[in-house]
């Protein structure tokens, strides 16, 4: 085989690479600066190799604090979203009924728009009500924006279900419970649980919409914004080193349960 066959057959294979590890390069230098031991905070060239940064994440007390409350927030959000996203899906990829398309549109507008523009428009909203911010009017902004996306992730899989299996089900005397429970959800919960992972990821990431509405409450990018002006600690790295690798340990577990489900059903 000469060597223009031979690249006209992998050239897709080999910009994937690429493009992936340009992807994963950032991932890469935060993993490695969470093993640096640097000159100053305001150095990031790797100085010396330690584990002394794992040993004591919580070195910065006031980190440690921004990091739980983001993972506090994160998980209300989450389950607020995933809850009703999921419900938001299953009427409108089963279901029909006037104004459909309408909220098919509604659904995308939070998308659409810039975080800027939501987060001023949030706290118009508060203020406008009276409503003090903190942690309550954090949560509340983040369901509001995670909802979309809870709702097209989710939606993206019941269309992709085959309706057959649930009536084949129903053929064999089970009731509407036992057919969602056993034949609906399954098959749905990859879904499920890929929009509870992206909403979680986008609510712990999220700064914009944050700062608008937290007054005094500080979450862990405020924390970072706020940090980077007197330099960064090292244990920032290890953050985002571990929530990368736990949301790559689910992501791989929900790979593994969705080829199970899909052998069973073979």
């Amino acid at each position: 085989m000469s060597a223009s066959r031979w690249l006209a057959d992998r050239w897709v294979v080999g910009v994937a690479l690429l493009v992936l590890g340009y992807l994963l390069l950032p991932v890469v230098v935060v993993a490695a600066l969470s093993l640096n031991r640097p000159a100053s905070r305001l150095s990031y060239d790797f100085q010396e190799f330690t584990l002394d940064n794992w040993r004591n994440p919580c070195a910065s007390v006031e980190m440690c604090d921004a990091v739980v409350r983001s993972v506090q927030i994160g998980f209300l959000a989450t389950v607020a979203a995933t809850v009703l996203g999921t419900l938001m899906a299953f009427a409108l990829a089963r279901h029909r009924f006037r104004g459909r398309s309408t909220v098919d549109v509604l659904v995308f507008l939070p998308m659409a728009t810039p975080e800027l523009v939501m987060g001023t428009s949030l706290l118009a909203l508060f203020v406008s009500a009276g409503v003090p911010q903190g942690f309550w009017t954090v949560v509340i902004a983040h369901v509001m924006f995670c909802l979309s996306f809870v709702v097209v992730t989710v939606k993206a899989r019941l269309a992709g279900m085959d309706r057959r299996l649930e009536e084949a089900a129903m053929d064999l005397y089970a009731s509407e419970w036992q057919t969602f429970r056993r034949v609906t959800l399954p098959l749905a919960l990859p879904g499920i649980v890929a929009a509870a992972l992206l909403a979680f990821s986008l609510s712990f990431d999220d700064f914009i919409v944050t700062n608008f509405n937290a007054g005094t409450t500080v979450t862990f990018p405020m924390y970072v914004w706020g940090a980077a002006q007197r330099g960064i600690p090292p244990q920032v790295n290890v953050v985002g080193t571990a929530m990368f690798a736990v949301a790559l340990l689910l992501v791989l577990a929900s790979t593994v349960r969705t080829r199970s489900v899909r052998a069973l059903f073979r």
